[in-house]
């Protein structure tokens, strides 16, 4: 096992690793820019070491500043938590190169699945249904010429991007030259790459995701299914597990495919195979994450595993705690990601936390980093907490949610939780009845403020 890790990130996320750290009796580094020196992720941490200004571009995703952090402090290996670093393969690269180990996938495999078009291609060889599409566009003409062969609505994507960026719908031809260089703009600007592809739109999805995990012995499992379909601008708002939408037999199914692939790729560590279910039901391959995923708690409430743990043992050449290629599934779980924002105009909030009370009780669980008279900085996403529940029934599981967002407080910011409650109440929702346009429809309906 190692013997001291350092976190390339902050937040909940930082948090969350540091806990699983202490559990495996190792010691950690945090890395924090200005703007976090009083954050909890530095005052838990056995060291920490500032590493720039409050910009990340010169703090969180400073290479340099983060392997220099690591050598100082004698760290044997990196946890990169997700966002900034954590799907970099030059980062992955770099680590290896100064003998640290990367608490992730390799580098070819965050290669392969970062580029959306290549993993679709090389997913669809292994055997993973996808949507009718293409390869990367080198023109406008070509893409007009595509997406009449495929039939229009067709959506825009980013080949290196994720998060919803890089992405627009296309309804018709006339629209086509506009949004599309709208999408590659975006694309440059997010990902550094303007390169776009086209694929098939479903208007009214479900997004189901397969959280898999792998490690240097050749094994692959999946810990069942996570229903990510509540979303505004392709942002999750709400997870849960398992999907309503799955029965046993196609969960076996298409776990199933996905470990062979993953298999076949050589695939290590924390992942996560993200589809789109379409009104009769079929999946299609969207994409993955090589990455720990922010909904992670949901698939941990129902297996009873704790999956950062796993991804820290997996990295030190440790064989997976777990027999055969699936896992039970006992309960449900659902996952309100906490935002700093305005619930109204989704604005973030930027500001000093006054009051602050997270709820407790049977089966809640709060992942935060925040604290009364804590400052949120507004450098960095707005996501400060994830309330987590876990029922025997999905009912069960709707009502707790219900009373613990009623039971948090989180005074002088704005946050998401009055549109949480909002979402928890809706009767189409507590029925199992929406797709991934519910949250428009629910705020022109004027319950999203």
């Amino acid at each position: 096992m190692f013997g001291k890790i350092l976190i390339a990130n902050r937040g909940e996320i930082a948090l969350r690793v540091i806990c699983a750290c202490k559990e495996l009796g190792i010691p950690t580094v945090a890395v924090y820019s200005e703007a976090d020196r009083y954050s909890l992720h530095v005052r838990f941490a056995d060291e920490a070491v500032c590493i720039g200004p409050a910009r990340s571009s010169e703090s969180y995703l400073n290479v340099a500043a983060i392997i220099s952090a690591a050598e100082i402090t004698g760290a044997e290996a990196i946890h990169p938590g997700y966002g900034f670093l954590a799907e970099n393969p030059k980062f992955a690269e770099v680590c290896e190169t100064c003998k640290l180990a990367f608490i992730g996938p390799s580098p070819e495999a965050i290669r392969l699945m970062g580029d959306k078009n290549m993993a679709r291609k090389r997913m669809a060889e292994l055997g993973l249904p996808i949507l009718p599409g293409t390869g990367v566009l080198a023109s406008e003409e070509e893409t007009l010429e595509a997406a009449k062969e495929i039939g229009y609505p067709v959506m825009v994507k980013a080949a290196a991007g994720g998060g919803g960026k890089g992405m627009r719908i296309i309804s018709a031809p006339e629209e086509l030259p506009k949004l599309l260089q709208m999408a590659q703009s975006e694309a440059e600007a997010a990902f550094g790459s303007s390169d776009v592809y086209l694929e098939k739109y479903i208007s009214s999805p479900r997004h189901i995701e397969f959280q898999v995990m792998a490690d240097e012995h050749g094994k692959v499992i999946h810990l069942g299914e996570r229903e990510c379909t509540i979303q505004r601008r392709h942002q999750k708002v709400l997870e849960e597990s398992p999907s309503t939408q799955l029965d046993a037999d196609t969960r076996q199914e298409i776990g199933g495919k996905v470990i062979c692939a993953l298999r076949e790729v050589g695939y290590t560590n924390a992942g996560t195979v993200e589809f789109l279910m379409d009104e009769n039901h079929k999946l299609y391959f969207l994409e993955m994450n090589a990455r720990i995923q922010v909904e992670h708690p949901v698939t941990e409430m129902v297996t009873g595993l704790d999956l950062v743990k796993m991804q820290i043992q997996v990295a030190a050449g440790l064989p997976l705690p777990v027999e055969g290629d699936t896992v039970g599934l006992h309960g449900h779980s659902i996952e309100c990601r906490i935002c700093a924002e305005d619930p109204n105009t989704f604005t973030p909030s930027a500001g000093k936390i006054t009051g602050f009370h997270v709820p407790g009780g049977t089966g809640v669980r709060v992942d935060t980093a925040a604290y009364a008279e804590s400052i949120i900085p507004p450098y960095y996403d707005s996501l400060i907490a994830k309330l987590v529940v876990h029922g025997e029934d999905r009912a069960e599981a709707v009502q707790r949610m219900s009373r613990a967002l009623e039971m948090f407080i989180i005074e002088g910011i704005s946050t998401s939780i009055p549109m949480q409650e909002k979402i928890l109440a809706d009767p189409d929702f507590r029925a199992g009845r929406f797709d991934t346009q519910f949250l428009n429809r629910f705020s022109q309906n004027g319950v999203g403020g």
